[in-house]
């Protein structure tokens, strides 16, 4: 927002898994309340099982069995492959909690997208922002609710149930000027030297990366890529969570990178993510600026940086 309405007030920004088109965001935290109410409720106990098969499935697709999947747009899970085939437990999915889970990592095409998988488990993750510890708990419920109650309706009673997909023009109407930041047109911020770091978690539970990429490629298409270079940058970060967390290398310094270009006019290629357990550093890897990934070169460790380089998927 402050790139696109306010493009005087700094020379450069940096925009972590920004909620950027917050109408349509909540549009689908209702979708998927909806969805996962009742039957259709994935209790927090089952994550571990839903994403051990994500990660059998598609962990080695990026050249390392790691526990994070590089791109998880790469993987194509079947939902369908966890169907109880006798009494329900904490190791399988009936068939409503299936339809549930199809619909949390499909979203609303025409107005969100949904989920990527590869970390539906763990501190920070479904089991807070998604599923909730019990039905209708999770925090994107809470977060909806509260936001078509008190700025939408203005109607304390209003009542999730309520909703269809097909209000959000109404929505929009209603409130779009002011929560949403959707302005491909970056033109006044570039034309003062202005840079923008955009950064997300590949494993956001709160705010799926794909939006942030749609409004990369947005901003790409309105102004050329040639000229998005000159200012602009996108990072996903692999197994992070929303804006920290989770196991992916989420710890990295976007402020000195966005000095660097800014003041000394090096624009940023990659930064140096790492994890840690119990206060040390266990894992380094390169975080690319998009479309770039992190590839294994093959020998030496896996948990140390210098032996991935960042080159096209």
């Amino acid at each position: 927002m402050e790139a696109q309405r306010y493009a005087e007030d700094y020379d450069g920004v940096i925009a972590g898994a920004p909620a950027y088109f917050w109408t349509h965001l909540m549009a689908e935290a209702a979708g998927e309340t909806l969805a996962s109410s009742g039957p259709g409720y994935i209790p927090a106990a089952k994550l571990p099982a839903l994403q051990a098969a994500v990660l059998s499935a598609c962990d080695a697709m990026d050249g390392v069995r790691d526990g994070v999947l590089g791109n998880p747009r790469k993987c194509f899970f079947d939902p369908q492959s966890l169907l109880c085939q006798g009494p329900e437990s904490d190791r399988c999915l009936t068939g409503s909690q299936i339809a549930a889970l199809k619909r949390i990592y499909a979203g609303e095409p025409s107005i969100f997208p949904g989920r990527v998988p590869g970390a539906e488990a763990g501190p920070g993750s479904w089991g807070l922002w998604i599923t909730g510890p019990k039905p209708e708990s999770s925090l994107m419920y809470t977060f909806s609710t509260q936001f078509f109650k008190n700025m939408v309706y203005e109607n304390a009673a209003w009542d999730y149930r309520t909703f269809r997909m097909e209000q959000v023009p109404d929505v929009d109407r209603r409130v779009a000027a002011i929560y949403n930041a959707t302005n491909p047109d970056l033109g006044k911020f570039k034309s003062r030297g202005g840079k923008l770091l955009l950064y997300h978690g590949w494993s956001d539970p709160a705010i799926t990366p794909l939006t942030t990429i749609n409004y990369y490629e947005s901003v790409v298409s309105k102004m050329g890529q040639r000229t998005v270079n000159d200012f602009t940058r996108l990072f996903l970060v692999p197994g992070m969570q929303h804006c920290g967390g989770g196991p992916g290398t989420s710890r990295f310094d976007m402020l000195t990178a966005l000095e660097q270009w800014v003041e000394h006019g090096k624009a940023p290629v990659q930064v140096t993510g790492s994890h840690m357990t119990n206060g040390q550093v266990d894992r380094t890897r390169p975080i690319c600026a998009y479309p770039m990934e992190a590839k294994y070169k093959g020998t030496g460790s896996t948990d140390e940086a210098v032996n991935f380089s960042c080159a096209l998927p």
